[in-house]
């Protein structure tokens, strides 16, 4: 990706001069800045879209600055370069919150490639907290730190053609990870072209893929072109591919190694033009151990693995999800409807064995099926079957805010039956306590910011970057009232 607007400080002037002159040839517009306090002076009046700063400056701590700058910036990658080259300054620069550490001497391509995925990651980022935008056209929602995770491979990777296997239970959007992919990447004019490996039988597979000539068996009435034929220059998608069988992965990997294809009764040889990203929720190795899949495919496919998170796993982002389905409902012609804090509580109760998938159908449901506008956690728990989550019994609680935790808690720890919750679990029960807490305060001042941090007891930048956290926009608050 090119033409972004690139800021780089750094106290050598030789390294400033390279790295301008590198990056400009990119087609980068490029400042460049010797110390911490040139820096803020050139943010001043050049807004980059991407920071490249040293750890060691003149009059201070590239890395110390890191942190305030992404909470004034909060969607600018920032890049560290370092000639200190120990696992704490690169463990470091990812905890203040950095996009990539380069050790010095770094290669120019690589920094090159950093800054062309930052600036694809910038540009979702944008994309997604525009003001008032709505979120039809992204391909993936969510703010967790398993989903921020997914948007950095995702970036890594757009910008060229290695081989991508998604990994994740059904339902946690593999497909839609699919086609961010190449709708961000350079392949993105060309076409995306899904097969599910699950729904073919076992005898039509290679002709799906390959295609078949006139008469090549029986009813094959007429040359048709495969799925790798269709997605020449773009995208092929190879969904449940654990569920292949061997024969038609002997031939897929045949067609990997070599880079093309005949079709089924063909004998002319066909380049495969097509980055291809393969997707299953099967255990790869564990087939692999019982011969069900071939080893030397696995690693062919397993170049780039991505795991995608279940939505038990990052139960922060449910809230945000479930208003996205219930406005798509709304433009595809059903009711529109709201949910209440109590309700999204409640739904995060659940253990989602569907995953996104069946929180949309739940959605669309609560859409068609509520009589009230604002859908409330009783009607949650009446369309969820009436069950209550297994564990401590639901009786009131009678000690304040304390008791209601401990009960959420409890009734969260049993979703999990004798598994333990996903790692993280302080930072999530802080958000969930903290989104609300903000929202309400900032809606009693009418989204005035100095009053809100006045009456939380913080001061105005710790509200700022609280709110930037949580996906919070006081702007939206004071004109909903």
């Amino acid at each position: 990706m090119s033409g972004g607007r690139i800021l780089v400080t750094d106290d050598d002037a030789a390294i400033r001069t390279v790295v301008r002159e590198a990056l400009r040839r990119e087609g980068h517009i490029v400042e460049v800045a010797a110390s911490v306090a040139e820096q803020r002076r050139l943010m001043k009046s050049f807004q980059p879209q991407v920071l490249v700063t040293d750890v060691v400056l003149p009059d201070g701590n590239g890395l110390d600055v890191v942190p305030e700058l992404l909470a004034e910036n909060p969607r600018m990658p920032v890049i560290v370069l370092s000639a200190q080259n120990t696992l704490t300054t690169a463990v470091r620069a990812t905890e203040q919150g950095a996009f990539e550490y380069l050790p010095k001497p770094f290669d120019l391509g690589e920094l090159a490639r950093a800054v062309a995925d930052a600036l694809a990651a910038s540009a979702a980022a944008s994309a997604s907290a525009a003001p008032g935008g709505s979120t039809e056209d992204l391909p993936l929602i969510g703010r967790s730190a398993p989903m921020q995770e997914v948007y950095r491979t995702i970036a890594r990777v757009v910008a060229n053609d290695l081989t991508v296997l998604i990994l994740g239970e059904s339902g946690t959007g593999k497909e839609l990870v699919a086609r961010a992919i190449h709708d961000l990447g350079p392949r993105a004019h060309k076409p995306f072209v899904a097969i599910n490996m699950a729904a073919i039988p076992r005898e039509l597979i290679e002709s799906e893929l390959f295609g078949h000539e006139r008469g090549a068996f029986t009813g094959a009435a007429a040359r048709t072109a495969g799925r790798f034929e269709q997605a020449q220059g773009g995208t092929l998608f190879l969904d449940e591919i654990g569920d292949m069988p061997m024969e038609a992965q002997t031939r897929l990997l045949r067609v990997l190694q070599a880079g093309e294809f005949t079709t089924v009764g063909g004998a002319r040889s066909i380049r495969a033009d097509v980055r291809i990203i393969a997707a299953t929720h099967k255990d790869l190795p564990r087939l692999i151990s019982e011969n069900a899949f071939r080893e030397d495919l696995y690693y062919r496919i397993n170049v780039v693995p991505m795991r995608l998170p279940a939505l038990r796993q990052r139960a922060e982002d449910i809230g945000e999800l479930a208003r996205h389905f219930l406005d798509r409902a709304a433009q595809d012609g059903l009711p529109r409807k709201q949910l209440d804090p109590a309700a999204i509580g409640r739904l995060s109760l659940h253990s989602w064995p569907g995953n996104v998938r069946e929180l949309e159908n739940l959605m669309r449901r609560l859409a068609a099926l509520s009589r009230e506008e604002v859908i409330t956690a009783n009607v949650v728990e009446q369309q969820l079957g009436g069950a209550q989550p297994e564990g401590p019994p639901a009786m009131a609680p009678t000690g304040g805010l304390a008791d209601s935790i401990e009960l959420h808690l409890a009734r969260y720890f049993s979703t999990f039956g004798k598994d333990l919750p996903p790692d993280g679990l302080f930072d999530r029960i802080l958000a969930e306590v903290e989104r609300p807490l903000l929202r309400l305060t900032l809606a009693a001042v009418r989204g005035n910011q100095l009053k809100a941090a006045k009456l939380l007891g913080i001061n105005r930048n710790t509200l700022r970057k609280k709110l930037t956290e949580r996906g919070i926009d006081s702007r939206d608050i004071r004109r909903g009232g």
